[in-house]
């Protein structure tokens, strides 16, 4: 593929994205954030039926915000939040991909908070469909969504540490016990109550 094919997309607003990451060509563990070294900053695609895809990793969480708002003055909407855990040098380490859609093309922005202490900002006040999205991001993965307008719990008893899927449950066990409460006993008993 040719570089003119690939880079499909509102131009202006892939500048603006651009400035939110690394520097262009280098890579983000170059840059000291606490990336992995050989992470790129930014990577266009486009699939066999001509669907062009940007991704884009942010130089920090607080980049969030100015890429949701220049998303949002362009009329993009927010398709989806995939919240998940990289495991690096044997320690887990969050990373959240925020899906954006505008004309048929797909913007991906990383966005890649501390291990320590995973936060990023609320997008929520920008694209209110985010809310449940960040809530689940709260609930299920233990990271802090600041400043966000209803941080409530969606599903999980407040019982249950925030976090829960970080925990190491096998598949196995899970789908055994997705239709009794062999699951929930289990999680409880390693907080030392009873179901």
């Amino acid at each position: 593929m040719d570089e003119q094919n690939i880079l499909h997309g509102d131009a202006e607003l892939m500048n603006s994205l651009s400035a939110l990451c690394a520097a262009p060509g280098a890579t983000l563990g170059d840059a000291g954030k606490g990336v992995p070294q050989g992470v790129a900053a930014e990577h266009h695609s486009m699939d066999a039926f001509g669907n062009a895809y940007h991704w884009y990793r942010l130089v920090e969480p607080g980049a969030l915000e100015p890429a949701a708002r220049r998303l949002k003055e362009k009329g993009a909407r927010l398709c989806m939040i995939s919240p998940y855990n990289v495991r690096q040098m044997g320690e887990l380490r969050p990373e959240i991909c925020y899906h954006f859609e505008l004309d048929g093309v797909v913007y991906n922005l990383t966005a890649t908070p501390d291990a320590r202490r995973p936060a990023v900002p609320s997008i929520t006040p920008i694209f209110a469909n985010a809310d449940w999205h960040e809530r689940e991001m709260m609930e299920l993965f233990n990271i802090v969504v600041e400043r966000h307008p209803n941080p409530r719990r969606l599903f999980l008893d407040e019982k249950l540490d925030a976090g829960i899927l970080n925990q190491a449950v096998p598949l196995s066990v899970m789908m055994n016990g997705a239709c009794t409460t062999d699951l929930w006993e289990r999680i409880l008993a390693g907080k030392g109550d009873k179901a």
